[in-house]
């Protein structure tokens, strides 16, 4: 005949709690380190695109809540490859550095900055209007080809073509990101004609056919 198992007495069971409580708060905390982790860049510690799709939305909330202004500023490094080609990738993720501590130095605490992917780069700023958000795509548009690396006796530098566009409430995520990609790409083709044009300017139509 089995024998019935005692019973714990009050202070075994609430040391027993305790110790669960404690390892399901560490399983916790690891979780929220590994999501974080998985949301931020690792060789510039800034959010990668995960992370930065998660602030839009969040962004995008907060603009429809409260009806404040933000924008998003969208950043292709011009000529980035060359760099990578001629000086090796080592040199390249020295130069990424450089730019993401730029930006970084160049917004409040309360703006987002992320590596969207490869060379490309993205910013949210919040509570400014259309002209600020421009003024300030041209200010980083001056001020990174003045930024320069020290690399094997050479200075390494790369300039930047930014586009911007106010988030409005009705957006959606990938209506944002696609309006500020297009703005980029013009503002990118101007610069190369050397042609500046607004960093907030919207493309043209194409004709069809």
């Amino acid at each position: 005949m089995d024998r019935k198992r005692p019973h714990p007495s009050k202070p075994e069971a609430a040391g027993e709690i305790g110790r669960l409580t404690a390892a399901l708060a560490e399983a916790r905390a690891k979780i929220a380190r590994l999501e974080l982790m998985a949301e931020v860049d690792p060789l510039l510690n800034i959010l990668n695109r995960r992370g930065f799709e998660r602030a839009l939305i969040r962004t995008l909330a907060y603009v429809k809540r409260y009806r404040a202004p933000a924008a998003l500023l969208y950043l292709d490094l011009d000529d980035f490859k060359r760099i990578n080609d001629a000086h090796g990738h080592a040199a390249g993720d020295a130069v990424l550095k450089a730019v993401a501590g730029i930006l970084a130095c160049n917004v409040r605490g309360s703006d987002v900055v992320a590596r969207l992917g490869g060379d490309e780069f993205a910013l949210l700023l919040f509570n400014l209007g259309e002209l600020q958000a421009k003024a300030k795509a041209r200010s980083l548009e001056r001020i990174l080809p003045a930024a320069g690396v020290a690399w094997a006796g050479a200075r390494l530098s790369v300039g930047a073509s930014v586009g911007v566009t106010v988030i409005e409430p009705q957006d959606k995520p990938a209506s944002v990101i696609a309006r500020a990609d297009h703005v980029m790409y013009l503002r990118k083709a101007a610069r190369r004609r050397k042609q500046p044009a607004s960093p907030g300017e919207p493309r043209p139509q194409r004709r069809a056919g």
